[in-house]
């Protein structure tokens, strides 16, 4: 599979406008069911009761979450939704094939090293005594146990997601996104750092969370997970939503949106994820096919209405031909 490095994790602040999240005395974000789907709701998320269900079990448990499902169904969202919810900051793992724990942990500032070393021989050495030693070492011994503590010190280490998440001490929601697309060998440095929130970096010790953060895990199922990684987790299937939902979602992302033309949309997309396809709608793009007949103006979906803005939601040309034909768009 292809992946891009430089997009291997971000961090981004997702917090609702004007909102104060209050933490119960035990550290809980959520008092109850109730409260997950009314603050989830909040941010336009809009959680069913086995979502939140099972978000609140993962807060009061503090067990990660792992969220399974096909490719759109509002995985990663969760995690954004929740982050703003509770008013945290979100640092993620995005999983590609070739993901190591360099990448994923941490790693040393080679070429700093390299640098802060060579300055290190450049310098004057101190005057070695009358048998060519200084304080009884070796002459240059010192002055490289002094480099060596140096250069596997705070400023040489590039701290990556895991370890980032592990050591900040505000509100902190994991996600490890796309967690089926890493390596097996992954799941073995996830199951270390999931089980007791420390990691244990030889040149600086044991780094142990202050304050453990909320960790969701996501997976498209192109692959078992092993069974060691699920034990560990709470356990979420997510599947495309129900018409209704699905047009509630809609509605609430674009209010602007007469109800049935919402309704039709739904009505679509269900036909749509129904043929073979190399890549379903997501619910994402149907709020974007939403968006875009109402830009356009349009006030029913007729045939010339949908063949013109198909692009919005099936982004391969195969897909396109099969739905025209299928839906029998232009036969009249």
């Amino acid at each position: 599979m292809c992946c891009q490095p430089l997009a291997l994790w971000t961090v981004g602040y997702y917090q609702a406008p004007d909102r104060k999240v209050a933490m119960s005395s035990q550290g809980y974000a959520f008092a109850d069911v109730a409260d997950v789907r009314e603050r989830l709701r909040e941010t336009g998320y809009l959680a069913d009761e086995a979502i939140a269900t099972t978000v609140f079990l993962a807060d009061r448990l503090g067990k990660p979450l792992l969220v399974e499902g096909p490719a759109g169904v509002g995985k990663t969202e969760l995690a954004k939704a929740l982050t703003s919810a509770v008013g945290a900051e979100l640092i993620r793992l995005q999983c590609y094939e070739g993901l190591d724990e360099a990448r994923a942990l941490y790693e040393w500032n080679y070429k700093k090293q390299l640098l802060r070393i060579q300055a290190a021989g450049a310098a004057p050495e101190a005057a070695p005594g009358p048998e060519g030693v200084a304080g009884g070492a070796p002459a240059g011994a010192g002055t490289w146990q002094q480099t060596h503590d140096d250069i596997f010190s705070e400023e040489f280490l590039l701290s990556r997601p895991l370890l980032t998440a592990i050591r900040r001490d505000e509100p902190t929601v994991l996600l490890i996104d796309e967690t089926d697309k890493a390596d097996v060998e992954v799941e073995g440095l996830l199951l270390e750092v999931l089980s007791d929130f420390q990691v244990t970096i030889p040149e600086l010790g044991t780094v142990k969370a202050t304050r453990r953060p909320f960790v969701i895990l996501t997976s498209n199922a192109t692959r078992e997970l092993s069974e060691a990684l699920k034990r560990r987790c709470l356990y979420l299937n997510l599947d495309y939503p129900s018409a209704a939902r699905e047009k509630e979602i809609v509605l609430s992302r674009v209010p602007e949106l007469p109800e049935k033309m919402a309704e039709s949309l739904v009505r679509i997309v269900r036909a749509l994820r129904a043929m073979e396809l190399k890549k379903a709608p997501s619910i994402a793009e149907t709020i974007d096919w939403g968006q875009t007949v109402l830009a356009l103006g349009f006030d029913t979906m007729d045939d010339a209405a949908v063949t013109s803005t198909l692009g919005v939601v099936l982004k391969h040309a195969s897909d396109q031909a099969r739905a025209i034909s299928q839906l029998k768009l232009g036969a009249n």
